[in-house]
C-alpha cells in the first residue's frame, strides 16, 4: 500500500527536501551529465531553512494544505515532466540544463507566497495570502535567482510561477520563447497532478485546504452589490464539490496547459502514472460525498509544520 508521506511510486518520501533534491539532481545527470548542479542544491537547501522557519526574515510554514510536502511533491513531478518532456520525440525544441534548473526552482518556491515575513504584524496566517501569494512568490524570485548564480533567468522564473495561479490568465503570460512558454504550461501542469494524486487528498482538502479558503477568503466572496456567495460550507462541502473540480482541472490540463502532463507517461514509460491516481481519488470522492461527516476519509495524514505553529484559529470550524 502505498504510504502518505511517500511520492505517486511510493519510492520518495516527499517530506523530505534531501530525499527529493536527490531524485531531482539524478533526473538532471541523466539529461545533462556536464550541467551544474549546485544551483539546485542550494535551492532545496534554502527551502528546507525558509519552510521550517530558520531564515531570519520569514517564520515557518503555517500552511497545512501548501507546506513542505506539497512544494516538494510539485517539484518532483516538474522535474519528471521536463525529462519526459525531453525524451519525447515529438516534443519541442529540447531544454538547455538552465532550463531545467530555472523549472525546479520556480516550482521549488512557487508557494514561498504562503510565508509570512517576521516584521509582518497585519496577518497572523499565512492563508491569508491565498488570493495574492502567487504575485507574492513572483517577487521572491526575481530577487532570489540573482542569489543562486541564475540573474538573467529571474524575469523569466517571475513570469512562469503565474502558470501555477489565477491572478493572471495564462492566455496573457507574455513569453517569447516557446520553449520558456512549455516549460510554464509543465509547471502549471506540474502542481495540478501532484497535489490531486496525492494519497490523502481528499482528508487534506477537508482537514487543512477549507481552513486556507476560510482565512483566504475563498469560501466566501463577497460580491460587487455587497451581497456575501458562500461558495464552500465546510470541510465536507469541498469535498462533495471535487469530482465538479476535477472535470474543470482536466479542462485546463487540456485546453490551457496543452496536455504536458503526457510527458509523465514518457517518464515513466508508458502508465501516466498521476493522471491513475487523480481519477481514482476522483472516484474516492464520489463515494466519500455520499457518507455523513468524515467518515469516508481514513487515511491518516503526515504533519509537517513545526511544533507549536498553528494553522487556523482555535475556533474555525471545519465539519
Amino acid at each position: 500500500m502505498r504510504r502518505s508521506d511517500f511520492d505517486i511510486t511510493d519510492t520518495i518520501r516527499t517530506t523530505d527536501p534531501i530525499e527529493v533534491g536527490d531524485a531531482v539532481i539524478r533526473l538532471f545527470h541523466g539529461l545533462f551529465p556536464h550541467g551544474n548542479p549546485r544551483p539546485l542544491s542550494r535551492a532545496f537547501e534554502d527551502l528546507s531553512l525558509m519552510y521550517h522557519g530558520k531564515h531570519a526574515d520569514y517564520h515557518p510554514c503555517d500552511t497545512e494544505y501548501h507546506d513542505i510536502q506539497h512544494v516538494l511533491d510539485v517539484t518532483l513531478a516538474m522535474a519528471r515532466l521536463m525529462d519526459g518532456y525531453q525524451r519525447d520525440p515529438k516534443a519541442g525544441a529540447p531544454l538547455a540544463a538552465e532550463h531545467f534548473v530555472v523549472g525546479v526552482v520556480t516550482a521549488l518556491f512557487h508557494d514561498i507566497g504562503y510565508l509570512r515575513r517576521r516584521n509582518d504584524r497585519k496577518h497572523r496566517y499565512g492563508a491569508e495570502y491565498t488570493l495574492t501569494h502567487v504575485t507574492r512568490g513572483a517577487h521572491f524570485l526575481r530577487g532570489y535567482l540573482p542569489r543562486i548564480g541564475l540573474k538573467r533567468a529571474a524575469k523569466d522564473a517571475s513570469i512562469l510561477v503565474h502558470f501555477t495561479g489565477y491572478e493572471r490568465d495564462a492566455a496573457t503570460i507574455r513569453l517569447d520563447d516557446p520553449v520558456l512558454r512549455r516549460i510554464g504550461e509543465i509547471l502549471g501542469t506540474a502542481d495540478i497532478i501532484a497535489q490531486m494524486s496525492d494519497r490523502c487528498y481528499l482528508e487534506k482538502c477537508h482537514d487543512r485546504l477549507y481552513p486556507e479558503f476560510v482565512l483566504g477568503g475563498i469560501a466566501r466572496r463577497k460580491m460587487p452589490d455587497g451581497k456575501e456567495v458562500v461558495l464552500y460550507r465546510s470541510g465536507k462541502d469541498l469535498v462533495r464539490k471535487t469530482p465538479a473540480f476535477y472535470v474543470n482541472a482536466m479542462k485546463r490540463l487540456d485546453t490551457v496547459l496543452h496536455q504536458a502532463y503526457r510527458y509523465a507517461g514518457t517518464h515513466f514509460g508508458g502508465k501516466n502514472l498521476y493522471l491513475l491516481e487523480m481519477k481514482q481519488n476522483e472516484t474516492y470522492a464520489e463515494a466519500a460525498s455520499g457518507l455523513s461527516g468524515r467518515s469516508g476519509l481514513r487515511r491518516e495524514l503526515p504533519t509537517t509544520l513545526r511544533s507549536g505553529v498553528r494553522a487556523y484559529p482555535e475556533n474555525l470550524i471545519i465539519r
